[in-house]
């Protein structure tokens, strides 16, 4: 792939980001290491978010480090952040400051019913809920182009459809409707001068229609008309509003950058990669372009001067990851996340016409040597079927030929998503303590061309399970991995994957790690949250309609097939769940305790889908390590030369 890219110096910026590579896993033996119990590694803080403020003197972002999201507000020239919400239950993320004052927006649900509202803080601390009521979702839509006014989404009217209401800045908010959602279309992006709204129809997970609409005269164009199965997906106005920018697949397996001419109807390719386009998003005043790339499971991000398209130099960092690029409102200041896999995402500011970056944040704990840590690996390997699979690989220190370790193959949820190189806790966590973590990106995973995404749809228990008993193979063929004890982890779909696993195939794992996993599809797919409406259709193609599916859906579902699971399980459940019911999880852990298995169960009385809490993180991270160390480990522990516990 060619790439155009002023090179920068960078050699002070990447001692910031990361420290020197552990090498290749494999590429050393064992190494002294220090190990680290989950406290420490939930020590580390998540920082989000990144809105200058209107004099660009601050920054606000959200962070976790009191063990709930709140909002903060962080100078530019660095030092503390400063508290502006100090909630101890539900989870707040900054969404961003006002034109010309301090006020801010917000977002929080109510213990992960993800049933968002939208709020707006005064300077004084007074909070306003701008989405009142019960029962309703609401989220964020953009800002007007001259920033006097503000959009929201709700599904207030109809639990099935979200309605677009443009806010003014004013005192009281005022607010009236300018897009009724009688179809059921997913709304996007609106024009800055408040005059088109893009709509998306979904028909399939990858075919789908752009429209957009006059907002005015109701006049609707489909802007990607074609023939086949195309994925769009809306990108950004440019600032003038004459061109909408947004991804498309058609022609190609990867999702180009386009442009459509609102006026003439002509659209032209940007920038089309050999990955896709993740996103793209304008600089206030214009001048930039920002590309987010889906480079081989890492981010790679492009700015470009919107005029001529001339690339604009950024840090480049081996092993990390620039996940997000914000301008301040003058467009001569930029605040982006660098990641790597030892690091989590810090911030950072810099000047957009050059200079050293400021680093704004430190989130991994003192406490924990990042050399302790591993590097991600992309591995590959053949599949059942010959088809090349990849994921990522995160290989222990103390691992080697003479001292073989346990393994876990972990399934990203989905369906359809993606294991992407860079920092997660539990991962590193486990990985301390000696387990190989393989991150398998099996077929039906996003980010490897739209015929790979399709091959797993009503193939789901099936085609993609046997990629995951097939890395088997690759982690024994490493010489460092024991083949008697490898076990399956993963999160929602990937939950799915690890009953189905223990289920359909139940000799391949030694043990199984289910977080929120779906285990009777019919349930699921009749229980979909109402503000899923627009994607349900989508969503039944690939998975199949309960209505007329129910025989497959029935035979690819883990619980009815509950009897054949005879390795230890672990369950890990948020009781406020809305995309998979606790019923799901509590059925399953019944079944299984039935057979005389092994079986544990946590569950979280006040998250949903996906943990915030830090203290249920340590809690539930922490009741895993312990039942693998039981269950995988069991009485073959791995020697280990540490230079401390901690």
């Amino acid at each position: 792939m060619t790439r155009s890219r002023t090179a920068v110096p960078t050699a002070s910026f990447l001692l910031l980001v990361m420290t020197a590579c552990s090498g290749e896993p494999g590429a050393a033996g064992p190494r002294e290491v220090a190990q680290y119990d989950i406290a420490d590694f939930m020590g580390s803080t998540t920082h989000a978010g990144a809105s200058f403020s209107p004099d660009g003197s601050k920054i606000l972002l959200s962070h976790d480090r009191t063990g709930v999201f709140n909002a903060y507000a962080m100078t530019v020239a660095g030092g503390e952040p400063t508290a502006l919400t100090t909630s101890d239950t539900d989870a707040i993320f900054a969404v961003g400051y006002f034109n010309d004052d301090e006020r801010f927006l917000y977002t929080s649900d109510q213990g992960g019913n993800e049933l968002n509202h939208l709020y707006v803080r005064s300077p004084d601390g007074t909070v306003t809920d701008l989405t009142p009521g019960e029962n309703l979702k609401a989220q964020f839509a953009g800002w007007s182009g001259d920033r006097l006014a503000f959009y929201v989404q709700t599904n207030e009217r109809d639990a099935q459809a979200f309605d677009v209401y443009r806010y003014e800045v004013a005192e009281g908010y005022p607010r009236r409707m300018v897009f009724r959602n009688d179809e059921a279309l997913l709304p996007a992006n609106i024009s800055p001068d408040g005059r088109h709204i893009v709509l998306m129809r979904a028909r399939t997970t990858n075919d789908n229609d752009l429209y957009l609409q006059n907002l005015e005269t109701g006049e609707r164009v489909d802007v990607t008309a074609h023939e086949g199965s195309v994925s769009s997906s809306p990108a950004d106005f440019s600032p003038d509003g004459r061109w909408l920018y947004y991804t498309a697949d058609e022609g190609s397996e990867f999702a180009r950058l386009m442009r459509y001419d609102v006026t003439s109807g002509t659209k032209e390719t940007v920038v089309a990669p050999e990955w896709d386009v993740m996103f793209a998003e304008f600089s206030r005043d214009g001048r930039y372009l920002v590309v987010g790339v889906n480079e081989d499971a890492r981010t790679r991000l492009d700015v470009y001067e919107a005029d001529g398209m001339r690339p604009v130099a950024l840090p480049d960092m081996p092993d990390a990851s620039v996940t997000s690029v914000s301008f301040s409102k003058d467009g001569a200041t930029l605040a982006l996340y660098a990641s790597s896999s030892r690091t989590p995402g810090d911030l950072f500011v810099m000047p957009v016409a050059g200079g050293e970056p400021r680093r704004l944040t430190n989130s991994l704990n003192p406490a924990i040597d990042s050399d302790d840590l591993v590097d991600a690996q992309v591995v590959r390997f053949a599949s059942y079927d010959g088809l090349e699979i990849p994921g990522i690989l995160f290989k222990p220190h103390q691992a080697s030929a003479e001292s073989k370790a346990p393994a876990l193959v972990w399934v990203h949820g989905g369906p359809g998503g993606q294991s992407r190189v860079g920092y997660f806790d539990l991962i590193q966590y486990l990985v301390n303590h000696g387990y190989v973590i393989y991150a398998i990106n099996n077929r039906g995973s996003s980010g490897y061309g739209k015929t790979f995404f399709a091959l797993d749809d009503r193939k789901h228990g099936e085609a993609d399970l046997g990629d995951v008993v097939a890395s088997k193979a690759m982690l024994i063929e490493t010489g460092y991995v024991d083949a008697e004890r490898i076990g399956i982890i993963g999160g929602s779909y990937g939950g799915y994957m690890v009953a189905a696993a223990l289920a359909f195939e139940p000799e391949a794992f030694a043990a199984g790690v289910d977080i929120f996993g779906v285990t009777n599809w019919i349930r699921t797919l009749e229980s979909i949250p109402p503000w899923w409406g627009a994607a349900r259709d989508a969503l039944y193609s690939e998975m199949g309609d309960p209505a007329t599916d129910r025989e497959r859906l029935h035979r690819i579902s883990p619980l009815f097939h509950a009897a054949n699971i005879t390795k230890p399980l672990i369950v890990l459940q948020g009781a406020n769940d809305p995309r998979v019911l606790k019923v799901e999880s509590d059925e399953l852990v019944e079944a299984v305790r039935a057979n005389g298995v092994p079986v544990e169960y946590v569950v979280f009385d006040d998250e949903g889908h996906g943990f915030l809490n830090k203290e249920n993180e340590i809690r539930g991270y922490g009741a895993i390590l312990t039942f693998l160390d039981e269950h995988l480990k069991g009485q073959r522990p791995i020697p280990l030369e540490t230079s401390g516990s901690r």
